[in-house]
């Protein structure tokens, strides 16, 4: 890859039966992988596997955004809660399609919000679908900094978030609840425990997955622009290396 070259990002649309709130939702992550030097690869959640595979291959990295909708519990073996919301079959197909691709490549992985859960389900692990704590995790205000997270020392998101005690935007009623196969928890909502980041276990693949939305303080601090960057970051290193290796 060139010095000028971007290491193509892929997005999946984030709702497939609330093109409103795509449409709303979308712009803020492009902006922040584009200003971190990517290049954002937007994948319609009406495309085929077959073009799933297809832009897939020429993406570096995925990045799973935030959603309207919440993971089928069926999926992690649950029984449907009052409160859990309409599911998303187009969505989860194109995320398991690009995971797949992403874990069999060892391409970056990083997920946001319903990424996270859409991720951790994926990896067998199950989710909270309704979270009861005197913490707003899903406030009026969705982005004011509604609590912290406490983060454990010596992990990616420590290194990236540049401290162990970050404030969080927050705009959630489910979590992770067990961590997947290959994942493990590195933060939690030091108030009522509610877990607040992923990290892969494998130390040669970047996978990294948040429960708060950091693509709408990107632009207002340091720890939301370093996870942005830091894929981006390893994205291009993965395109250098599979260069190299032609």
């Amino acid at each position: 890859m060139s010095e000028t070259e971007k290491p193509r990002i892929a997005i999946p649309e984030p709702c497939s039966y609330d093109r409103d709130y795509s449409k709303r939702a979308l712009p803020p992550y492009l902006k922040a992988v584009e200003s971190c030097g990517g290049d954002a690869v937007v994948i319609p959640l009406s495309s085929t596997p077959e073009e799933v595979a297809r832009l897939a291959t020429g993406c570096s990295a995925i990045l799973l955004p935030g959603s309207k909708a919440d993971v089928d519990p069926q999926k992690f073996g649950a029984a449907k809660h009052p409160q859990t919301a309409k599911s998303d079959i187009l969505r989860d197909a194109v995320d398991e399609l690009l995971l797949q691709d992403a874990y069999n490549m060892r391409k970056p992985v990083f997920g946001i919000c319903y990424g996270l859960q859409s991720l951790n389900v994926w990896r067998t692990g199950t989710l909270v679908q309704h979270i009861e704590s005197s913490v707003e995790h899903s406030p009026k205000d969705k982005d004011k900094m509604a609590h912290e997270v406490v983060i454990e020392p010596g992990t990616l998101l420590a290194h990236n978030a540049g401290g162990r005690v970050v404030p969080v935007n927050s705009s959630h009623h489910q979590s992770a609840e067990v961590p997947g196969d290959g994942l493990r928890v590195v933060a939690k909502c030091p108030a009522d425990g509610v877990i607040e980041a992923l990290e892969g276990t494998s130390r040669d693949h970047y996978v990294l997955a948040v429960q708060w939305h950091p693509e709408r303080s990107f632009s207002l601090d340091r720890p939301s622009h370093n996870l942005f960057q830091s894929f981006v970051d390893a994205a291009r290193k993965w395109s250098e290396r599979k260069i190299g290796n032609l």
